[in-house]
């Protein structure tokens, strides 16, 4: 950011996913190399978890009344009709009330898509990847991040970071890396995450919020989250000069 105060004031950050990481280097916990490397390992171990079952994420919008669970579950059941073992459908991702993504095999992202109305679903739309992230189909991707990050100095963090897997703050560098681990294979609790964030007693006021980085759909998720946070957010594009980014 071109205004050092920003930075200097910065309190807390949090980020999606992959983004988890940007958020632990802004901190202080990791050096950008070491985890550029950590997400290069993460990276090719999650592709070739994908590719060991056909499977992919569905973005749902639901009415007030669906019932994500049921709606999973009666998946699965289609899925083991058709002579899948063990099969996968699950909230892979929490983002706003309302707005969920669904993740697992095919065959039961397939089922929810041609039966949305039932399930109360507005919504379903398959998401362009090519696997089902955040899932337990994810588990080989578990050691080979596991293993390089034993390999990291983590320290602890200069500033308070979330941690998608349960929307608290993270502790130590143990925690950090046992929860960027769990993190491949659980659910982004990004709505949960958002409510921790900006707690605070009625009257306080709110903080600015920085989304850095290509696009603004963090904004926009905020905004279904927090409406008062929100009205102190910008986006800043990291790839634009200094000079013209609007801070």
């Amino acid at each position: 950011l071109c205004v050092p105060q920003v930075v200097e004031r910065c309190v807390a950050a949090a980020g999606y996913s992959v983004g988890e990481f940007a958020a632990l280097v802004f901190a202080g916990a990791l050096s950008f190399a070491e985890a550029l490397y950590a997400v290069k390992v993460r990276a090719e171990a999650m592709q070739k978890a994908s590719e060991a079952v056909p499977s992919g994420m569905l973005s749902v919008v639901g009415r007030r009344e669906a019932n994500y669970k049921f709606a999973c579950l009666e998946a699965r059941k289609h899925c083991e009709s058709l002579g899948i073992e063990n099969p996968v459908c699950t909230v892979s991702n929490y983002l706003f009330p309302d707005s969920r993504v669904i993740a697992g095999h095919l065959q039961a992202l397939e089922f929810l898509q041609e039966n949305a109305r039932k399930y109360s679903f507005k919504r379903a739309k398959m998401l362009p990847v090519s696997g089902a992230f955040h899932t337990r189909l994810m588990e080989p991707a578990v050691e080979p991040l596991a293993e390089v990050l034993k390999s990291i100095e983590i320290q602890k963090p200069l500033l308070c970071v979330y941690s998608n897997v349960d929307g608290k703050k993270y502790m130590h560098s143990k925690h950090i890396q046992k929860l960027l681990v769990k993190q491949v294979v659980s659910p982004v609790l990004w709505e949960q995450t958002m409510h921790s964030v900006y707690e605070r007693k009625q009257g306080t006021e709110f903080p600015y919020t920085y989304e850095v980085g290509p696009g603004n759909q963090l904004g926009a998720i905020l905004k279904q989250c927090n409406l008062k946070a929100w009205k102190q957010y910008k986006h800043v594009d990291a790839l634009e000069d200094e000079e013209e980014a609007e801070i």
